[in-house]
């Protein structure tokens, strides 16, 4: 079992080109996992897991067969395992003193912030919410005491393309009610009971 196994995503601004990139990326790199698919508004995701020799590989397939569509990437040679557990929907309850918001275009740059954020500070990774529904964007959330989250902010910030940052925040003593909202369905039509929200 890998333990920190590395991790890659290459987003593409084209469906048919980020299932030509997959099927390359399986095809040359020997990955312990791909997972494909499309997310909001009509990019193909691409992610690939294993060692860190494969994933490189992959990666490099991938770009080759479709450079000309990938919007963002992000390779993670040794992922946090709280990256690969909030990609997967785990969430952690904000239980710090703040909560520390990165908010990006694409999915790569909040898995890079994601990662940069937890190794260079002690806080949580609330959770990550990954493009659909968000019209393409993403955002990661951190918690723990507020010089923690601060500097995880600033870092994960600070590992995005400045094209790709919406914002970063960092909210001190983030109220309860607000902090039950974020912990409850993000959908703001489930949120207030509309019948045609899951639409």
């Amino acid at each position: 079992m890998i333990t920190n196994p590395a991790l890659a995503l290459l987003e593409f601004g084209s469906v048919a080109a980020g299932i030509v990139a997959g099927d390359a990326m399986v095809k040359r790199g020997a990955v312990a996992e791909i997972v494909a698919g499309t997310v909001h508004p009509g990019h193909y995701l691409v992610m690939v897991s294993g060692e860190v020799g494969d994933v490189e590989e992959a990666v490099a397939a991938g770009k080759d067969a479709s450079a000309a569509a990938l919007l963002d990437e992000v390779f993670l040679p040794d992922v946090h395992p709280g990256v690969v557990e909030a990609i997967r929907g785990a969430r952690v309850a904000g239980s710090g003193e703040a909560l520390g918001v990165v908010e990006t275009h694409t999915v790569a740059a909040t898995i890079e912030a994601a990662d940069a954020g937890l190794k260079g500070a002690h806080v949580y990774l609330m959770e990550v919410n990954l493009a659909d529904g968000l019209g393409g964007r993403a955002y990661a959330l951190f918690t723990g005491a507020v010089p923690d989250v601060e500097a995880a902010v600033s870092i994960g910030a600070g590992r995005v393309a400045q094209v790709n940052l919406v914002a970063a925040v960092v909210i001190p003593q983030l109220h309860g009610e607000m902090g039950n909202n974020l912990l409850a369905n993000r959908h703001f039509g489930t949120r207030v009971g509309r019948d045609d929200a899951a639409r």
